[in-house]
């Protein structure tokens, strides 16, 4: 389903990843249904906005019988594209990098990091969880059929590799580096700055406490 067609909020967009790994948990345990409560205590979702980020895809469940795991499986399957395999690079193989290979969203059954690069000629021509290292410079000989790029790179180096990726009609780039690089309106990125996350979390955890409500962060 075109997400952005059917005009879907991006914050709900953002939280359907999270449904669907739950309720694949869910389906992989044999359960036949689940209430909107029960995803609300597992995904730290209150319920009202579970219900209201459902509604956007019409009837997927009946007040009073909840929802039936294996139609919201097939549902979320097709909705996020789960059958089509995005293949991913990995641009700078440091501690970040390294941890990225070995785990390579391995719950993920559509996303895999295909090849990895650095500068550091130690690293090169390593295999890091099955993944091949090749040189940075080597770049736009290897991306071929890469539509998406994980940046773990020195802040410096980011916005040079963003415009090789770019030229390299890369679609997306999840940037985990402090720079915030520059793209044209066609190629989407998304900012993780940890060293960021982890400060707002401090500060909410100083000047917001928790009251039990579940919080919709998203």
């Amino acid at each position: 389903m075109d997400i952005e067609n059917a005009k879907i909020p991006q914050a709900t967009a953002k939280r359907l990843p999270l449904y669907y790994r739950f309720i694949n948990n869910l389906h992989s345990q044999g359960k036949m249904r689940v209430s909107s409560k029960e995803l609300s205590e597992a995904v730290k979702v209150d319920s009202a906005t579970i219900r209201r980020d459902f509604s956007y895809f019409g009837a997927l469940g009946k007040k009073g019988y909840g929802y039936n795991v294996e139609y919201l499986l097939s549902f979320f399957r097709k909705t996020l594209d789960q059958d089509e395999t995005t293949n991913v690079a990995l641009i700078g193989v440091g501690n970040l990098g390294t941890a990225f290979l070995n785990y390579n969203f391995t719950k993920n059954n559509n996303t895999k990091i295909q090849i990895a690069f650095d500068a550091s000629d130690d690293r090169i021509g390593d295999t890091v969880g099955g993944v091949p290292i090749k040189h940075i410079d080597e770049l736009e000989e290897y991306i071929d059929g890469i539509s998406v790029a994980i940046l773990t790179v020195p802040a410096q180096a980011a916005q040079g590799i963003a415009d090789r990726l770019v030229k390299a009609n890369i679609s997306g780039v999840l940037n985990f580096t402090p720079a915030r690089i520059t793209v044209p309106s066609s190629v989407r990125v998304h900012h993780i700055d940890l060293a960021v996350e982890l400060q707002a979390l401090v500060y909410f955890l100083k000047h917001y406490p928790l009251d039990g409500e579940l919080e919709d962060e998203l």
